[in-house]
């Protein structure tokens, strides 16, 4: 069963590689979805998967790459919409 959650990265996690960081993970992990940066600085993604696969996603948001200052991660559930593969946005 997969489950799928929503991550908003706030801090200092841009051009720190978070985005390409998350997409190596993510697809190491198995782990369906996308990383983008939004306008506002912060990081956002969706990952869909296994859940200890997704929960492992979510733990490496709150401490981010090498370089990035993560003050708080802001996660929902979402229902699962069937993804395939990983990008970057």
């Amino acid at each position: 069963m997969a489950i799928r959650r929503h991550v908003l990265v706030h801090g200092h996690v841009q051009g720190v590689f978070f985005r390409d960081t998350t997409r190596r993970y993510a697809q190491t992990a198995g782990v369906a979805g996308w990383v983008g940066n939004r306008p506002d600085g912060t990081v956002e993604a969706v990952f869909e998967g296994a859940p200890e696969s997704v929960e492992a996603m979510v733990r490496f948001m709150r401490d981010g790459p090498r370089g990035a200052a993560v003050e708080h991660v802001d996660v929902s559930d979402e229902p699962v919409e069937g993804l395939e593969g990983f990008s970057v946005r």
